[in-house]
């Protein structure tokens, strides 16, 4: 089949993005070809990948996506393909990739009355009911349990529509034999001693995944205790706010804010605690590759895979509401805690060993291959 993928951007680094590609790459593997529709693409194109950006522009965000959607329509009348893979919501989609939450319900309840009367709030409205109203045909591919009861409760979408995967960790995540030499390296490079305690946020988007909220638990830590604590911080986004926050709260020496890269398995397993405390998060596929790494985790339970560092007992859970005193409190005790974390450290990689946390690249191209309903 000839199957086409549909996103706003791909970089090589958001968690959305390297879904896509591992998707894309298991149906390419299956014998279909693959195209790309975007209107932004940064790094390297796969082998037999048809990769086409969209020439377009505009100053707001739901604007350009109403150009791209035209041009994408227009292309595919052209061109046609047997599948259109869709990992935003948009309308014209055989199958989406439900990477986000459900706008609406953030709509009533985040927002104030008079923001549905923008037309931002229109668009996105407008493209989330094509994928989820009741007379769509779009099968949906949910990675958040937490999300589809949203959905239903909001558009009344049926259910044999949704499709459950399971987590999809790429299997390099997972501690390797020489976990001990690669952490041994790690740290001398950055120049950890043996009783430096090293914190690490991953994660695009800082404001969402509350890189403020870990500033203040770490300058809000015992005197001889932050001492000996650092916090590296990865991620595609502007870093300017946190480096002010962290100067005004005293801790700019010990914070290094870096951006994508992709040797993130080399962080977790010199890392000694993930620190995760997000305001909201569909899923969090970092809480689980520091889970297989053997990597403590401290993160709020509003994130879709927090409920696996509960079930592994691989670290602390926060309960909403969320209160920055408990973060504070919890972070310090786990960072005092050695053997504890050694303890969460190995209940992480037993349960990397007999859970199914790998298989939704699988899982996925299982829905999108399968024959169309009538």
């Amino acid at each position: 089949m000839q199957l086409a993928f549909v996103l706003y951007k791909y970089f090589p680094f958001g968690g959305l993005q390297r879904d896509f590609m591992r998707i894309a790459l298991e149906c390419q593997a299956r014998g279909h070809a693959i195209r790309v529709y975007t209107p932004i693409w940064e790094g390297e194109v796969p082998a037999g990948f048809d990769v086409r950006v969209a020439p377009i522009k505009a100053f707001f965000n739901h604007h350009r996506n109403e150009k791209f959607s035209a041009w994408l329509a227009a292309d595919l009348a052209r061109d046609p393909v047997d599948r259109v893979v869709g990992f935003n919501k948009m309308p014209g989609l055989d199958v989406y990739y439900a990477a986000d939450g459900c706008y609406e319900d953030k709509a009533q309840t985040l927002r104030a009355p008079i923001y549905k009367r923008w037309g931002r709030y229109k668009h996105f409205a407008d493209y989330e009911r094509a994928v989820f109203a009741p007379e769509s045909k779009t099968e949906i591919l949910m990675i958040s349990e937490v999300q589809q009861p949203l959905f239903i409760q909001h558009y009344q979408t049926p259910r044999q529509r949704f499709h459950l995967l399971p987590p999809g960790i790429a299997q390099d995540r997972r501690a390797p034999a020489n976990a001990a030499e690669i952490r041994a390296e790690f740290r001398r490079e950055f120049k950890l001693a043996d009783d430096d305690l090293l914190l690490v946020q991953i994660g695009s988007g800082f404001k969402t995944k509350g890189l403020d909220r870990s500033l203040k638990a770490l300058a809000a830590l015992p005197h001889e205790l932050k001492k000996r604590t650092r916090l590296i911080a990865i991620g595609q986004d502007d870093p300017r706010a946190f480096q002010l926050q962290a100067k005004a709260l005293g801790v700019s020496d010990q914070v290094q804010i870096l951006k994508g890269r992709s040797d993130i398995p080399r962080f977790l397993l010199g890392a000694d605690l993930l620190i995760h405390p997000a305001y909201n998060e569909n899923t969090g596929t970092v809480l689980l590759e520091a889970l297989v790494s053997g990597l403590p985790v401290l993160v709020t339970d509003v994130c879709g895979y927090a409920h696996y560092i509960a079930e592994a007992d691989a670290g602390r859970v926060l309960a909403s509401p969320f209160d920055q005193a408990q973060l504070n409190r919890t972070l310090a005790d786990m960072l005092a805690d050695d053997e504890r974390r050694a303890f969460w450290g190995s209940n992480g990689l037993a349960f990397a060993d007999c859970a199914d946390l790998y298989s939704m690249p699988q899982k996925a191209a299982d829905v999108i291959l399968a024959e169309k309903r009538p």
